[in-house]
């Protein structure tokens, strides 16, 4: 068994290499760990129960404004946003992406008496995962990301805060993720575009830097 429990200023991160589905439940359903992001793939288990942090926050806003000013300024089909909700697979696939994009039709809706997450036996796989990595770049470039080829999501953003860059990732013939230069989701959106609006965060609000996006996109 190999658990890493790092304790400091930094969020709290319990992470398993040898873990069971059964492992991962106990923890997802417990009232007494106060977990704020977890996933499972493959034994590997990897639970963040430190908190949301001001530059977290903010770039998690920012990007979800990006997909609202595309929505906006493309009605048609139609998104929605379900950032930080739960995806299980039973028995090989949990995660909580930061942000998650449906693009068309059937759109999970909530029932009453269903768990409140989305069960990918009922659901469908979202177009558009992302992850805003404040600390944990390495594990979303590394871990994360085989999880979310494996499940089959077409497109995963992950938002370097410390380094104001965007790295897109379509996902290939071949089941793996290809860095992408356009958006395959949002339809024609440069991801260049993208991270210039990330890089305005130096200086800008978050607003600012989202109207700033929108005046972009309508000069097209």
């Amino acid at each position: 068994m190999t658990i890493s429990l790092e304790r400091s200023s930094k969020p709290t991160i319990l992470q398993r290499y040898d873990a069971t589905w059964q492992d991962y439940v106990k923890i997802r359903d417990s009232s007494d760990i106060d977990w704020i992001k977890i996933a499972f793939y493959k034994g590997w288990l990897w639970v963040d129960m430190g908190h949301i942090g001001l530059s977290h926050a903010r770039f998690t806003d920012l990007m979800t404004a990006v997909f609202f000013i595309w929505a906006f300024l493309h009605p048609d089909p139609a998104i929605e946003s379900f950032g930080g909700c739960l995806i299980d697979l039973p028995e090989t696939h949990a995660c909580a992406p930061d942000l998650i994009l449906y693009k068309g039709d059937n759109i999970p809706q909530w029932q009453a008496d269903e768990p409140r997450r989305i069960d990918l036996t009922r659901h469908r796989l979202p177009d558009l995962v992302g992850k805003i990595a404040d600390t944990t770049l390495n594990i979303d470039l590394d871990e994360q990301k085989q999880l979310y080829a494996s499940l089959g999501i077409p497109e995963y953003w992950v938002i370097d805060v410390k380094g104001r860059r965007l790295f897109a990732f379509g996902l290939g013939s071949t089941g793996v993720y290809e860095i992408i230069q356009v958006s395959q989701v949002l339809t024609g959106l440069p991801i260049a575009l993208v991270e210039q609006t990330i890089e305005r965060l130096v200086t800008e609000t978050n607003t600012a830097a989202a109207n700033w996006l929108m005046q972009q996109l309508q000069k097209k």
